[in-house]
């Protein structure tokens, strides 16, 4: 429990962790976020690491002046791009050894099945919409490697998804989160940012569920 109130902590009060980051470790802040935005993108064991509420509190923090936002912007989309890259090399080449193993608890035949339905039914812009749901942009990548998805499609898809996704939350950190009514309200503002993320993971999940009864 006490594991689960520090990351809880760690969500909500991003821009206070972040705040303590900065003061500390100044300009090697940009390494710890290209790391961060890196593993939470390019290794299916970190999933639960912070991301779009992570990119928003940087860009907030760029419009006080304590970061740049356009190094912001660079530098986390080349990670982002960088770790879907990973990711997918790992699918293609350990993914089906993984899944063939009746010991993976993780990797379950029936996941890969769901998410290959899913690629059906949204094709290979999944790479793209898949940036914004937490969990499901961990593991869109491995699962493109899996099913062998040509990688020039991949590449085009995740290079606009990275795009995308950093400049939107970190250009949308900057623009709003220097505003007097989010900065005071940044708990509740992060807290909206995770819900309206993880919520078309539920509407899937609830649309699986009711499709195999």
């Amino acid at each position: 429990m006490d594991l689960l109130a520090q990351f809880i902590d760690l969500f909500l009060h991003l821009d206070t962790h972040l705040a303590a980051v900065i003061a500390q470790y100044g300009t090697w802040t940009y390494s710890l976020l290209v790391l961060i935005v890196f593993s939470e993108t390019g290794l299916v064991i970190t999933p639960i690491l912070p991301g779009d509420s992570l990119l928003f509190a940087a860009g907030s923090f760029a419009a006080l002046g304590a970061l740049n936002a356009h190094l912001l912007f660079v530098t986390l989309t080349i990670a982002a791009v960088a770790g879907d890259a990973v990711n997918y090399s790992i699918g293609k080449s350990l993914g089906p050894k993984i899944l063939r193993s009746e010991k993976s608890r993780i990797f379950k035949k029936e996941y890969l099945e769901r998410t290959r339905a899913f690629y059906e039914k949204h094709g290979a812009k999944t790479i793209v919409l898949a940036r914004f749901v937490p969990i499901v942009r961990t593991f869109a990548p491995f699962v493109a490697g899996v099913g062998k998805m040509p990688y020039a499609t991949f590449g085009m898809y995740n290079v606009l998804g990275g795009v995308l996704w950093v400049g939107l939350f970190v250009y949308g950190g900057y623009f709003f989160g220097s505003i007097p009514v989010v900065k005071e309200n940044f708990e509740w503002v992060i807290l909206t940012i995770i819900v309206v993320s993880i919520l078309p993971g539920v509407v899937e999940y609830i649309r699986a569920r009711k499709t195999s009864v």
